[in-house]
């Protein structure tokens, strides 16, 4: 079925050629030569997308737009003008047109435009099938040839990049096999950290890590400006590219890197952390009144500005002007906004923003959105949708306006689960299903890393005989007990903790303001 096209042109009877070559491509043109009759015609007919004439006597192109919107909001209108004035642009801009064409007009150009409009997921789709069929093979055999920390990284950067590709394709086929490759990846990836964290814990050759990364990134940027730090918790590399746009609004990216969350990949651990530039048993040794193992009750969470302080001081900065916000829900978020003016002249900013992380629960605890969140395509696009919509963004506009650099980044990601895997443990094993510790557990080696001397990993030990296991690829760890109920409560939801590319591999962006 070719698409339709209405033309209205006050001279519409000189562009017989141009409407014939449109047909000959395929094209049904309606051609009529005034306002009035092209109304009439939307109100009977269905058309795919009108050219209009920007100067026309009686009702003009530009007053036009608003009434063929009101008859037919999905019509594209492609505007027609003869004036590169910039206010008629952006009237017309402003009035929801697809595309303008200056004149004189030529055939192909024509032609162009209405390819991009009508065509182009068409487009865009084919050639995205087409080119992974082409990187298939490469992204397969490039797997066998990872050795470093960067390969992975970099590779992994490739998987996401053909993800946000492939959200923008119907063809779920594809989609799928890029799955599977993905899901061989992270069998192999786990087999690289076994090899190697370990060695990057004790050694000198290691990525960025959740202990190093404010001595690394954000203490240089603070010594020369005032710096808003704002984590988001649960935020993955695939997430992060999505809402980039948004911020990129008010700010323009100096920087985009990627650093390993450390083990588990999980609040508890990472983000303290993070804040503390200690790892777990350092944390526990240093602040052992304010560090809770996972079998004491605590909030575990709860004194994070105190690490941080404590961490600014052991690499010569003051923490006087640093103020630290953690957003739990919409009504802090408002605040912050609202008391801006409070906040803009510390050194350092420190935002920490849980959403994502509450959105992935939800999809465990909450039907409605575990019905919205299907996959990672669904995932990101309510991600996407969240931010669009929220004060954080009106934050960020203040924070450029008031002359913050901002430091974006994450405590570690979030994994979508498929497999179950039975461990037995005690009564002091921990919850957490991508990770457990305890004294006394049995499990299948193939699906977990099971550390049996915690105090290499700088680990904190529940009792002497505890021991660590991490969940690998998309495998989640299910008792015995009620196992049914258990798995099917707990299958296709997100969770973090265990070693995935996903979990481990996260962004960090430094962005300067406009």
């Amino acid at each position: 079925m070719s698409d339709k096209i209405l033309w209205i042109d006050d001279e519409i009877d000189l562009l017989k050629p141009h409407i014939v070559f449109l047909e000959k491509k395929g094209y049904h043109v309606t051609p009529v030569n005034n306002v009035n009759e092209a109304l009439e015609l939307i109100d009977s007919e269905k058309f795919d997308l009108t050219l209009i004439d920007e100067n026309m006597p009686g009702i003009s192109g530009l007053e036009a737009i608003p009434m063929i919107k009101e008859k037919d909001s999905s019509l594209k209108i492609v505007m027609v003008t003869k004036s590169e004035e910039e206010h008629i642009m952006e009237e017309a801009i402003g009035s929801q047109i697809s595309d303008y064409i200056l004149k004189p007009v030529n055939p192909n150009q024509i032609l162009l435009s209405l390819k991009k409009n009508l065509q182009e997921d068409n487009l865009v789709e084919q050639k995205t099938i087409l080119q992974y069929q082409q990187e298939f093979r490469n992204l397969s055999m490039e797997l066998s040839y990872l050795r470093t920390y960067q390969d992975w990284a970099e590779y992994y950067k490739k998987i996401v990049n053909w993800e946000l590709k492939f959200d923008k394709v119907t063809d779920n086929e594809f989609a799928d096999l890029l799955q599977s490759q993905k899901e061989e990846a992270n069998i192999q990836f786990a087999k690289f950290i076994e090899n190697n964290y370990e060695d990057w814990l004790n050694g000198s050759e290691k990525p960025m890590m959740s202990h190093t990364l404010f001595k690394d990134k954000v203490k240089p940027e603070m010594e020369k400006e005032k710096v808003l730090l704002l984590m988001i918790d649960n935020l993955r590399y695939d997430q992060w590219k999505v809402i980039e746009p948004l911020f990129t609004k008010h700010y323009n990216k100096v920087s985009e890197d990627y650093y390993y969350s450390i083990l588990p990949t999980a609040t508890q651990y990472a983000r303290n952390s993070f804040f503390a530039g200690l790892l777990p048993s350092e944390i526990e040794k240093r602040f052992p009144d304010k560090w809770f193992n996972d079998n004491e009750e605590g909030n575990k969470n709860e004194f994070e500005r105190d690490f941080l302080e404590d961490q600014m001081k052991r690499v010569g900065l003051s923490s006087k002007s640093m103020k630290y916000l953690k957003v739990l829900n919409a009504d802090f978020e408002r605040k912050i906004y609202d008391d801006f003016n409070q906040h803009k002249n510390n050194d350092l900013l420190v935002i920490v923003y849980n959403f994502i992380d509450i959105l992935s629960h939800a999809k465990t605890d909450n039907h409605i959105v575990d019905q919205l969140i299907r996959d990672d395509k669904t995932f990101r696009s309510l991600t996407m949708n969240w931010f669009e919509n929220s004060s954080i963004l009106k934050i960020i506009k203040l924070a450029a306006e008031s002359g913050f650099k901002l430091v974006i980044t994450t405590d570690h990601g979030t994994v979508y689960v498929k497999k179950p895997s039975r461990v037995v443990g005690d009564r002091e094993t921990s919850t957490n299903i991508r990770y457990k510790t305890g004294k006394s557990l049995t499990y299948d080696d193939g699906d977990v890393w099971a550390v049996t001397n915690p105090e290499k990993l700088f680990l904190p030990k529940g009792n002497l005989s505890s021991k660590y296991i991490f969940a690998k690829n998309n495998i989640f760890l299910a008792y015995p007990k009620n196992y049914n109920h258990f798995v099917n409560y707990y299958k296709e939801t997100y969770q973090h903790g265990g070693i995935s590319l996903e979990e481990c591999i996260i962004p960090i962006s430094v962005l300067e303001p406009k």
